[in-house]
């Protein structure tokens, strides 16, 4: 839990990242062989593979988390904000945020609390501030705010958070590759940015290590709430193999070495197939000359609102997955 609240609370508003670039780099740096960074902000944590017919795996999990930028401050000292990733309007409205230098503001909606039809540039946030000169001194236009949510113990082994997508993944990618000592395949565990703006940072960072295989580590949707509709994930029963998503359909062969390791391995698992959304698989899967991709997903309630809901019965079945993945030799 230490290391899921240290991540989950350390500040990474996409294209904001060396906060929890910092925190990463000193989790990883006892037990990577090299690590690296980019233009772009991707750490590139390198694992060498010992096995004769070794391949390049790519573990790659987003560490930019949703937020808000300033566009604008009124005369009342009121902010004007814009989404950095994807907002829940809905879910957003009433909650608190806090600025990257500590300010912290209220969400409200320029069309009331009742009713919430509209978009982020309907919201405004209020830090307190008497007028715009007031406000000034505390935030400018530019300035970038996460979601205020802590780590919480929830029944049955599940936690709540703020950022868990996706903190989460990046939690298991380290945990994967602290249990590794001398993989089979060359590992390539990187923690990507931006990916909440169209994955951009794993674009950058698959032509860099021209994986064989490519794995995205992220979140996936839970259906299993009463507002669930088609779905097929669920919390509590175990890691959720990706087959599709609307960025990318998994390479077969990879899915079924996957379920297989399951099988052999007795990790409980489920089958990802989402109507929407997107992983960096996708990015992934369309580099260089083609990568056969797949995905470790975790299933999540709330998934792009302020607070996540995930079990760590299914976290641990995910990094089981990952590491005898990276363990397995690979056609």
């Amino acid at each position: 839990m230490k290391m899921i609240k240290k991540l989950t609370q350390t500040f990474g508003v996409s294209g904001r990242e060396k906060e929890i670039n910092k925190v990463i780099i000193e989790l990883v740096s006892d037990y990577a062989d090299e690590i690296t960074t980019d233009g772009i902000d991707n750490v590139i944590v390198y694992k060498k593979g010992y096995g004769e017919n070794k391949k390049k795996i790519m573990f790659s999990a987003h560490k930019d988390e949703i937020g808000f930028m300033v566009m604008s401050i009124n005369d009342k000292g009121y902010l004007t904000v814009r989404g950095v990733g994807g907002i829940n309007v809905a879910t957003t409205v009433a909650q608190k945020i806090r600025f990257q230098n500590g300010t912290i503001g209220v969400v409200g909606f320029t069309k009331g609390l009742g009713k919430l039809e509209g978009g982020v540039l309907d919201m405004y946030v209020d830090i307190g501030a008497k007028d715009r000169k007031d406000a000034l001194k505390k935030v400018k236009p530019g300035d970038v705010a996460s979601y205020i949510g802590e780590v919480t113990k929830l029944a049955n082994n599940r936690i709540a958070s703020k950022a868990l997508d996706d903190r989460i993944g990046c939690y298991i990618n380290i945990q994967a590759l602290m249990l590794l000592d001398k993989p089979y395949n060359d590992c390539y565990f990187v923690f990507s940015s931006q990916e909440e703006l169209g994955l951009k940072g794993a674009i950058v960072a698959s032509r860099v290590v021209k994986p064989d295989y490519g794995i995205a580590l992220d979140i996936t949707g839970s259906y299993d709430t009463p507002d669930s509709k088609d779905g097929n994930m669920k919390l509590g029963e175990g890691t959720a193999i990706k087959m599709m998503d609307r960025s990318v359909i998994c390479d077969e062969d990879l899915v079924s070495k996957m379920v297989e390791i399951c099988k052999d391995g007795k990790i409980k698992y489920q089958l990802d197939i989402l109507a929407g959304g997107g992983t960096d698989a996708g990015a992934m899967n369309t580099s260089n000359y083609g990568v056969r991709a797949g995905g470790i997903s975790i299933p999540t309630r709330n998934g792009h609102g302020p607070v996540s809901i995930v079990d760590l019965n299914d976290v641990k079945a995910c990094i089981s997955l990952a590491v005898k993945l990276a363990d397995t030799e690979l056609a």
